[in-house]
């Protein structure tokens, strides 16, 4: 006699369907699981048994072999544990069989009761499009799955109580997401805090605008990671697609705190990360930071401290928006469209071109330092930022900075205009424009144009440049309202690609 069960698999972001058949025979007592299980898949066996006893179930003493199709692709996690069970459960004659449009999820404890799992998210996604009507989850995962709609989501603590629901007895009330049940978000810090550093405001609210990646140059002590821990108060609101698509990968990966990212992902890590955490890895590829940050921030504070790798494995991800990571069990790729925020001394010493305190450092150090970012790299930086040291007026005055939320209105408002312009094309913000869409969006005035050509000619741009600082220049306009890219927006889009020339110079 065989029954089954539904549940389903995550390999990468790409949830696939599970069916798990259960058959029990005469012969020696024993407890087979096959249909490519991985070591946490076959440990079941055991967690199964200890529930099933436990909950006051007679465990069969019968020859059981329970698979796991599609045979061909590897199981892996605990996951497993609660459709095992009842399918068990089912052949055991504890629940009835009509169970065909219901997936389960969830791992289990030796008591019975129901843990909570990685990758819920994207495996209920699959789930409602693959037309199941429920889904039973761990209580703890519940609020994430319940994001999405169309499916009836039962948040489950324990086996006797999903027993009970099974039977039409005391049934589980289904999840319900409400953005007022969510928490409040977390304090972010604000721009009125920061004294001075205008210029780099400015440029770090062109960035939020257009989702341009930037790069801050300046001595230690004046602001850098200050101002790099504002930028997410101002970014733009998430849309819901973008929240979702941000909590499926925090899902996967383990990392998620709450049932829906609500505010854009902000993730700084140190520089002693390897490129394999930078990017994801790991023998079942796992999200890296990079990842992470999707629909959000990259923060790489000390840039030049990084690995000279897990620098340039940034380069492809930053141009295509996704990391793709090879292993033997599979290929999988996570999207990672991020806003990369960098941040460096201009020399070991730091003080490489101060005002008032001397460097310390050998014009050969200062070249060596700075030689750690590859030109590569660098080009596909749009902004490029100097903070100076802060003034001590500016310091010891008493007027207040404007808000985050005030710069945030104009982000808001430059972003609204993008995403009008590129509705139906995927693309949101004009760093993601492609190279077709620049050409029919990206309007230059004749001045703009002459000017844009002089800058070319003189710093021997490449055609990459090129396209970002229009891409600038676009985002610069629409901040200002203005259809048509003129030569004031244009020449501040090319003043922000001018410190590559004078810090990476041969001269120093």
């Amino acid at each position: 006699m065989v029954q089954k069960s539904f549940s389903m698999g995550v390999f990468g972001m790409d949830a696939f369907t599970v069916e798990v058949e259960a058959d029990v025979a005469q012969g020696m007592p024993s407890f087979d699981l096959v249909g490519l299980p991985d070591a946490a898949v076959k440990e079941s066996r055991n967690r199964v048994r200890s529930a099933i006893s436990n909950c006051g179930f007679d465990f069969p003493v019968s020859k059981i072999t329970m698979n796991l199709a599609p045979a061909d692709i590897r199981k892996e996690g605990p996951i497993y544990d609660l459709p095992l069970m009842v399918a068990l459960l089912k052949i055991m004659g504890v629940i009835g069989s009509d169970t065909e449009d219901c997936v389960f999820i969830g791992e289990l404890s030796l008591t019975g009761d129901v843990r909570p799992v990685r990758g819920c998210l994207p495996m209920t996604i699959h789930a409602q499009k693959k037309g199941f009507a429920n889904i039973f989850v761990p209580a703890d995962n519940a609020r994430e799955a319940s994001v999405v709609k169309g499916i009836n989501v039962y948040p489950v603590n324990n086996v006797k109580q999903l027993v009970a629901h099974l039977k039409g007895k005391n049934l589980i009330e289904p999840a319900v997401y409400r953005d007022e049940d969510m928490p409040e978000p977390a304090y972010q810090p604000d721009f009125s805090e920061v004294k001075g550093q205008e210029d780099a405001k400015r440029a770090l609210e062109i960035a939020a605008s257009g989702g341009h990646n930037v790069l801050l140059i300046g001595p230690p002590g004046s602001g850098k990671s200050m101002l790099a821990k504002r930028l997410p108060s101002i970014l733009p609101d998430m849309t819901l697609e973008e929240s979702i698509a941000a909590t499926g990968i925090h899902s996967v990966a383990g990392a998620l705190n709450e049932p829906l990212l609500r505010t854009r992902p902000f993730r700084s890590p140190h520089h002693t990360i390897s490129a394999n955490g930078l990017s994801g890895g790991g023998t079942v590829p796992r999200p890296g930071e990079i990842s992470l940050a999707h629909n959000g921030v990259l923060f790489l504070d000390e840039l030049p401290e990084f690995s000279r790798i897990a620098m340039e494995i940034l380069r492809q991800p930053l141009e295509d928006g996704k990391v793709t990571i090879s292993r033997v069990n599979g290929t999988v790729t996570y999207p990672c469209n991020v806003l990369l925020l960098a941040a460096m001394n201009p020399c070991p010493c730091g003080f490489f071109g101060h005002p008032t305190r001397k460097c310390t450092c050998s014009p050969v150090m200062v070249s060596r330092y700075l030689s750690r970012i590859s030109g590569p790299l660098l080009d596909r930086i749009d902004l490029h930022i100097e903070v100076p040291p802060v003034e001590y007026a500016e310091l010891s005055g008493n007027e207040v900075a404007e808000s985050s939320a005030e710069i945030k209105k104009r982000v808001n408002a430059a972003r609204d205009i993008q995403v009008k312009r590129y509705e139906g094309t995927g693309v949101t913000c004009n760093a993601n424009a492609t190279a077709s869409l620049l050409h029919d969006t990206a309007k230059l005035s004749r001045e703009a144009d002459k000017l844009m050509q002089t800058a070319f000619e003189k710093f021997g741009f490449s055609a990459r440049t090129y396209d970002r600082v229009v891409k600038v220049a676009r985002t610069i306009a629409d901040l200002e309202g203005s259809e048509m890219i003129e030569a004031e927006h244009m020449a501040e889009a090319v003043q922000y690609r001018s410190l590559d020339r004078k810090y990476w110079s041969r001269e120093l």
